[in-house]
């Protein structure tokens, strides 16, 4: 069983419908929160491997509706990663295992 014990947000620190980074001690990740759901991913584009953030906490398009990268505008669901528009149809962001507690989630390390 995988020990989740990174943690890496607070709840307060994700707002409905926006997103955050974190860089801390480990791999990129990020968080979207819509619907009252928190989606988390690898910072990470399955067609280049590049970061998608635009600036720091800037994943979403301008609708934010989607995920979209940076480097070439692929654009991705906010529930499940699925890429709908680009170089890189067909493929999806890596999801990133986790658990809210204490008012924090946590991931593994």
């Amino acid at each position: 069983m995988t020990e989740l014990n990174r943690k890496v947000f607070t709840l307060g620190e994700l707002d409905e419908g926006r997103s955050k980074s974190s860089y801390d001690d480990g791999e990129a990740v990020f968080a979207v929160k819509k619907g009252g759901q928190v989606f988390i991913y690898r910072n990470q584009c399955p067609h280049l491997g590049s970061p998608l953030d635009w600036l720091e906490d800037q994943f979403l398009d301008s609708d934010g509706e989607l995920i979209q990268c940076a480097s070439h505008g692929a654009l991705f669901t906010i529930d499940g990663g699925r890429c709908v528009a680009g170089p890189c149809l067909g493929q999806a962001l890596s999801p990133v295992e986790f658990v809210e507690r204490d008012e924090a989630i946590f991931i593994a390390t």
